[in-house]
């Protein structure tokens, strides 16, 4: 909005519509007013009452074009979460039992990677290994000339075939940072008194790991839920435009690029209001992991 230019001005250069056209859609748009808080006014109005706009671009509703894409984008971070959250675990927590080894070592070593490495130059790093060995497609969510000749088994092996790749590159972007906190939680657990009456009872080590130490230690990272959503919706919009997956966030940078208001506010408003549900399930999956934690107030 804060922008001088918006998407009539590229119709005003292309010379394809006649100055009272222009007017026309120009007064239909609100887009004759300079004053942002005038047209988000607008923009706000019509949104409470459940109508987001025409999409300037594609002259359909705003809403129909999210909702076509909103899954794709769900799919694709959910899947990412759950890469980078069984690679950490795992690892952060097998780090930590082997303290100070070259198993810590190389843990550390393989977070520091995810941590170092750029998104988008993993992604592009990807995209040239499929495009020299022909082992997964280089874009789309499936396969376009074949999709409806396709089975339900061979449409669901299709789709996570075109998924593997994107979801790969942020599954190990985010999995640095949280083998770096199971790692630190787990060596703080690891100290606490009840570990060592349970070491004291003759409990086998791997049973006092896996039956009383992740248990505690993973909650910080169920916290963290809703910051990794951001992070994840954030890489989203760069990971989803180097692989052209279909999703929310290919979707918004389109339109900002072609100054489609509507659809760019649209956008945003609900990739908040996911962040926001994000945060929700954090909370209530702490309160039925951990017995000690009550919704109710005491």
């Amino acid at each position: 909005m804060l922008s001088p230019y918006n998407y009539l001005t590229t119709l005003k250069e292309s010379k394809g519509m006649t100055p009272q056209a222009l007017d026309v859609l120009e007064h239909q748009f609100h887009l004759e007013s300079h004053n942002v808080f005038t047209r988000y006014g607008y923009w706000l109005w019509q949104g409470l009452h459940g109508n987001l706009g025409f999409s300037f671009k594609y002259n359909v509703p705003v809403a129909s074009l999210i909702w076509e894409r909103v899954f794709n984008t769900l799919l694709l971070t959910g899947t990412a979460l759950v890469i980078s959250w069984g690679i950490a675990i795992p690892l952060g927590s097998l780090a930590a039992v082997k303290r100070d080894t070259w198993i810590d070592r190389i843990v550390g070593f393989v977070s520091f990677f995810g941590l170092s490495m750029p998104i988008v130059f993993l992604s592009l790093v990807m995209l040239l290994v499929a495009a020299k060995t022909g082992w997964f497609p280089l874009g789309q969510i499936h396969d376009e000339v074949n999709w409806d000749r396709f089975t339900a088994l061979q449409k669901v092996s299709d789709t996570l075939w075109h998924l593997f790749l994107p979801a790969i590159a942020m599954g190990v972007i985010s999995m640095g940072q949280y083998m770096r906190q199971m790692r630190g939680e787990m060596i703080e657990t690891l100290s606490q008194d009840y570990i060592r009456t349970a070491r004291a009872k003759g409990l086998s080590e791997w049973r006092i790991v896996f039956r009383h130490a992740v248990g505690n230690a993973i909650n910080p990272l169920i916290s963290l839920f809703g910051i990794s959503l951001a992070y994840l919706l954030a890489g989203a919009v760069l990971t989803e435009t180097i692989f052209s997956w279909p999703g929310m966030g290919q979707l918004t940078f389109q339109a900002l690029q072609d100054k489609d208001e509507p659809l760019v506010m649209a956008s945003v408003v609900l990739l908040t209001l996911m962040l926001v549900a994000g945060s929700v399930v954090s909370d209530l999956l702490l309160a039925f992991i951990d017995p000690r934690i009550r919704l109710e107030g005491r």
